[in-house]
Parts: structure tokens; C-alpha cells; sequence
């Protein structure tokens, strides 16, 4: 359709969410900003390092609120915008709300990138958030040295219903519901070794919103303690987040966790990002992984992009919620169980 077709990744140093500040370095920095005193109507800020901000406005509806931008991941414009959009949208549906409207962040070369570039972008994007029943309503734009995109989402919630990081209870079962490895594949792709029709698989992933709510009964969704999106930190970082929140230990079967077909044959051949190092920095401390062999300890550190959900659920009721989740996220399984609080918060078996 284009004269020439422009290699996303080759124009930036990094991509996706393995371009986030490392977790040691974004909280010594939150640690020394002196922030407001939280509004009573706040139920949830960015104290224990949650998907979303939740803002109550009466007693039957709350506002979910979050943001997320990278720079590209993939080459492809179009696949670009749809994986930016149902990244950030995943915030939302992470602390159990619904997207209603989204704003775009776009920083754009406009001396170096032809402008179909971005109006693909942009179209991805707006056909993705069309797709999670959400509206494209404005944003802000900016003439950069390299391309970046994201989205600001606002979403709703009962407050009586609201999912947070924080609620993991002793006995819950862990269901994860997307396979790892889109920072290793995306490695390859940036270094030019794989094809984006290389992991058609990850991409798929990447681009599927992780709407779990409409596909689950009210029962269902009242027997989730806990959630979390798993993306930048690595399944690692969100995990372990999750724990701390929750004052608990989660003990991970870790080969159960789900994973791309190239996945370990990218990890063996060192398609790595600098992620993969300050994921694993951030969490040695706090993890056990001593049971782990090599290619499951970059598996767990492995900067996920528009990755899965992470569940604590009832016991009672995983198998069945298991299930039927499957109809909609092949790769979802059971990774792991929730205990009373030992002294490391993830342990990996």
C-alpha cells in the first residue's frame, strides 16, 4: 500500500514495556516526592504499585484510572497501535472495572516518520479500544525524536466489587491467564532474527483485551481476591507485588507456567533486554528461586508486554472459573497456590 516499509524497531533503543524505569529506580525516586494527603473518596493510589487507580463517586460507582505509553514493540504501525491500546486498557479490567473512555499519548518524529505511519497507529489503536466497548476521545500529541504511544483510560466499577493487588487470601488458588515470553520474542524481532510472522502466537496474545469479566458469572467474579496485569516488571515483579500487597506467600509450580512456542529457544539464544537484568535485581531479594533451572529464571524475569492476568481465587470455584476462561484465554491455567506469609514473598517450585 506504502512505497517503503519502515522497521518500527529499529528507530528506538527499546520497546514495549521492557522500556519501563526499573522498579529500584522508579521507587527511590517516588521516595523522595512529598505527594498530597490522599482524598477520603481514594480507594486505591500507587502505595503498593496497583494497576489503577480507583477514585470513589457514590456508593454504586467508582472510577478506575491509569495510563500506559512505549515505544514500538513490533515494525508493523497498525499491530503497534492495537497491542499500545489493549496494554493500557488491561489496567482497567486488572481492578475489575469496564473501559469507558480513552485519551492517546503520542509523541511522533514528524521530520523522519512518513504520516501514515501514525494514522495507522492511531487506527489500531481506535479499532482495539471500539472492541472493549470503549471511546476514542481526544488525547495529546507531540513532535519528538521517537516514536511513543499509549493511552489514558478511565473506567467504572461498583466499589464493592473493585479487584486490587491487595486481597490474595491463604488457600487461593493462582490462575494465570496468558502464556510468557513477548520480551524475548520482541528481543529477537528488535535484532532482527525473528519475524513478526515468526510469533504470530505472542502477537495474537498481545492484542487480545484481557476482558475476563464479561465471560465469568457474578459468583465467579466475587470469588477473586486479587488481581494484577503481568507486564513490565515480568511475571516475577507482579507476582511478588501482588504477595507483599496481600501480606502473603504465593508458591509457583514453575513448570506450569504457560509459555510461547519460541519462547526458551529465544531465552537460550540470549535474545534478552535490559528488563530481564532489573527484574531479576528488583525481585532476588524477596523471591526463591534456587529450584529454578537457568531458562526458568529469565522465564520468570521476562518483561511481559500486554501480558495475562494474574488471579487469586477461591479454591472452591478455580476449576470451574478455569474453564471457562479458557474459552476465551487459551493459554490460562493454574500456576500456583497462596500461603500465610513466609519469609521470602514468591516461592518457586
Amino acid at each position: 500500500m506504502y512505497p517503503e516499509k519502515i522497521a518500527l524497531t529499529q528507530t528506538v533503543q527499546k520497546g514495549g514495556c521492557a522500556a519501563k524505569v526499573a522498579a529500584t529506580t522508579l521507587r527511590r525516586i517516588l521516595q523522595q516526592v512529598s505527594f498530597p494527603a490522599a482524598h477520603s473518596a481514594l480507594m486505591v493510589d500507587g502505595r503498593y504499585f496497583d494497576d489503577a487507580a480507583i477514585y470513589k463517586i457514590n456508593e454504586q460507582t467508582a472510577l478506575v484510572q491509569t495510563l500506559d505509553f512505549f515505544t514500538p514493540i513490533v515494525d508493523t504501525p497498525r499491530l503497534f497501535g492495537e497491542i499500545a491500546a489493549a496494554n493500557a486498557i488491561s489496567d482497567v479490567y486488572a481492578m475489575g472495572g469496564r473501559p469507558v473512555t480513552a485519551m492517546g499519548i503520542l509523541a511522533f518524529p514528524l521530520t523522519t516518520l512518513p504520516e501514515h505511519v501514525i494514522v495507522d497507529v492511531l487506527q489500531g489503536a481506535s479499532n482495539k479500544i471500539a472492541e472493549a466497548g470503549a471511546n476514542f476521545v481526544g488525547g495529546h500529541s507531540i513532535d519528538d525524536d521517537t516514536l511513543k504511544f499509549g493511552l489514558s483510560v478511565t473506567g467504572l466499577v461498583n466499589p464493592q466489587q473493585v479487584w486490587t493487588n491487595a486481597g490474595a487470601q491463604p488457600g487461593d488458588h493462582l490462575i494465570l491467564t496468558k502464556a510468557l515470553g513477548t520480551g524475548t520474542l520482541t528481543a529477537g524481532i528488535k535484532r532482527q532474527q525473528l519475524q513478526e510472522e515468526d510469533i504470530m502466537e505472542a502477537l495474537d496474545s498481545m492484542t487480545a483485551i484481557n476482558n475476563a469479566i464479561d465471560c465469568l458469572s457474578p459468583d465467579s467474579l466475587a470469588a477473586i481476591h486479587a488481581a494484577t496485569d503481568i507486564t513490565g516488571f515480568g511475571f516475577s515483579g507482579h507476582a511478588m507485588q501482588l504477595a507483599n500487597a496481600s501480606n502473603v506467600t504465593l508458591s509457583i509450580t514453575a513448570n506450569n507456567l504457560p509459555r510461547f512456542g519460541k519462547t526458551f529457544y529465544c531465552l537460550e539464544n540470549n535474545f534478552l533486554t535490559k528488563a530481564h537484568r532489573t527484574n531479576a535485581e528488583y525481585t532476588t531479594p524477596h523471591i526463591n528461586d534456587a529450584k529454578l533451572d537457568a531458562l526458568h529464571k529469565l522465564l520468570i524475569h521476562d518483561p511481559q508486554t500486554s501480558g495475562g492476568l494474574l488471579l487469586s481465587v477461591a479454591p472452591e470455584v478455580s476449576r470451574s472459573m478455569l474453564q471457562v476462561l479458557r474459552t476465551r484465554f487459551k493459554s490460562a491455567v493454574i500456576v500456583g497456590t497462596v500461603h500465610p506469609r513466609q519469609d521470602k514473598a514468591v516461592q518457586f517450585e
